[in-house]
């Protein structure tokens, strides 16, 4: 989809459909804007929003057809609700319902009225530019048939010429979060005999190659070297060999802050020995889309050039039965020394990201580290299917993340990390044991994950619930949702700090850590 800005009376736009917006205040009487259209259109606008009873609720939507009096052919209608209520979120809607029935309606070219002005202009534009791209967002790389009904072009109409500079900043910035979206949801809904370890390796070579980023990709002989015995473990069972891929964004100017993103890169979960249920072992596919955004991300950051350095870390792999599986009762030693009996080899994720973060704290030495997984049933038990889970063991990074979060329209609850629950991961063999009893699974989970964080400030999201979706949503269709990426990438635009802050702290953290 081409994106562009324009400065010129609505009546007078050119495309094959305008979308325009409308408060529930306005839905009865017209503003001076919508009137000018109304006139226009000679009464035809208002004509059938009162026969629709149209009240211009957030989310609703209605069209007509006035091909014959204007120089678009349809004029699109979306509610945005009481204007002192409209957010960001409230414009990706709007965007997304509209752009979408102008899609269905046969339309090529949309232009759209910049609506929703008691917020900033570049944010109206990057919202209404991520709703609409996320909106008509399809998966059909797999079907003979393609769909018909495309989008070739979005128009942007600024209210004024001083105002078209912001809005193509924020057009700009849209479209960089809504694309990188929707480059993890392709990676998720993929299936797995396509989307192996060997294909994320690939994939995070083809990025760092097309876009300055630095790449190394280490092979199980070198994972072996590095001692990530928990990874490793995992790997055991299955044809495919692992990958541990290390992406690196280095800002051209002195990096505000080191940053390492981690993703939990299972590309099908069977299992292993403790082998899941057909029901539940169908949509495994998707359990690498903690990888899948993380390299969403690094492929967005050299277009966005934020001021810190972005280590992005996967270790991948399937959790296949097998002959050389690793078994319940196995006792395996990660990376930092940690031992881990094997209390369930269905708990797999957390032993890949326990090595993944050991890493991070010896190889990169971040000032923080963020983890995206789809971890835990557990969660989605406490938040259901639309919100994922975040977990820290620092307040001021929760807090950051917790309003990247708002800012992207993405759900994001704080769960505790309560320090008693630790018994439950105590082995009679071992260090740690990987599963816990089921009451407070998240929890036991990340209290697992942050015995490898060590002192590093560290957050975890689990995003088992809200990474897939059975059903079509207001931003997406049924399928892989991309979620956490513009979360991300909305926190890491969002970062300061001085590099002699970074580097002293980085140096600090190092002289504590034994050798």
């Amino acid at each position: 989809m081409k994106i562009s800005t324009l400065t010129k009376p609505l009546a007078e736009v050119t495309a094959d459909a305008l979308l325009i917006g409308l408060s529930t205040e306005d839905a009865a009487k017209l503003p001076t804007t919508l009137a000018v259209l109304d006139r226009a259109t000679g009464g035809r606008l208002k004509s059938v929003l009162d026969a629709e009873k149209f009240q211009a609720r957030a989310g609703q939507v209605t069209h007509l057809h006035i091909a014959d009096r204007m120089p678009f052919g349809r004029l699109i209608v979306a509610g945005i609700g009481p204007r002192r209520g409209v957010t960001p979120d409230v414009l990706r809607r709007a965007g997304a319902g509209g752009v979408r029935r102008a899609r269905d309606l046969g339309a090529r070219t949309v232009a759209v009225a910049l609506f929703g002005d008691r917020l900033p202009p570049e944010r109206r534009a990057q919202a209404l530019v991520e709703g609409a791209v996320l909106g008509t967002y399809t998966f059909d790389r797999y079907k003979k048939e393609k769909p018909d009904k495309l989008i070739d072009e979005l128009r942007l109409v600024a209210p004024d010429a001083r105002q078209q500079r912001l809005v193509t900043e924020g057009a700009r910035t849209g479209e960089i979060f809504a694309n990188a979206t929707a480059f993890a949801r392709d990676l998720v809904n993929a299936p797995a005999n396509d989307v192996h370890p060997t294909h994320l390796a690939e994939v995070a070579t083809e990025v760092a190659h097309g876009r300055g980023l630095k790449v190394n990709v280490y092979e199980r002989a070198e994972c072996a070297e590095f001692g990530m015995g928990a990874f490793l473990g995992v790997a055991a069972g299955s044809e495919q060999p692992p990958k541990f891929i290390h992406l690196t964004y280095t800002p051209s100017g002195p990096a505000a802050r080191r940053v390492a993103v981690i993703g939990k890169g299972i590309t099908f979960d069977a299992g292993g020995l403790d082998l899941k249920p057909a029901d539940g072992m169908l949509r495994m596919k998707d359990d690498m889309s903690g990888a899948a955004a993380v390299l969403a991300v690094m492929r967005a950051l050299p277009d966005l050039s934020p001021s810190v350095e972005v280590h992005g870390l996967i270790a991948a792999t399937e959790n296949m039965p097998s002959g050389s599986a690793f078994r319940p009762g196995d006792v395996l030693r990660a990376m930092n020394g940690t031992t881990i009996e094997i209390g369930n080899t269905d708990a797999e994720g957390r032993l890949t990201l326990a090595d993944a973060l050991a890493y991070a704290g010896s190889r990169v030495k971040p000032d923080e580290v963020v983890d995206l997984a789809t971890l835990t049933g557990a969660c989605v038990v406490a938040l259901g299917p639309l919100c994922s889970g975040l977990f820290a063991n620092d307040n001021r990074l929760a807090n950051r993340l917790l309003s990247a979060a708002e800012a992207a329209g993405e759900k994001l609850w704080r769960l505790p990390l309560i320090d008693e629950y630790r018994e439950n991961l105590k082995s009679d063999v071992a260090d740690l044991n990987n599963v816990g009893p089921r009451g407070g699974g998240a929890i036991t989970a990340a209290l697992f994950l942050k015995e490898f964080a060590g002192d590093m400030p560290w957050a975890h999201f689990d995003i088992a619930g809200p990474a897939f979706t059975e059903k079509d949503l207001p931003l997406g269709p049924k399928g892989a949702t991309g979620i956490a990426v513009r979360t991300l990438l909305t926190y890491l635009m969002t970062l300061r700090g001085s590099a002699r802050a970074r580097s002293g702290s980085s140096q600090r953290r190092a002289r504590r850590r034994p050798r």
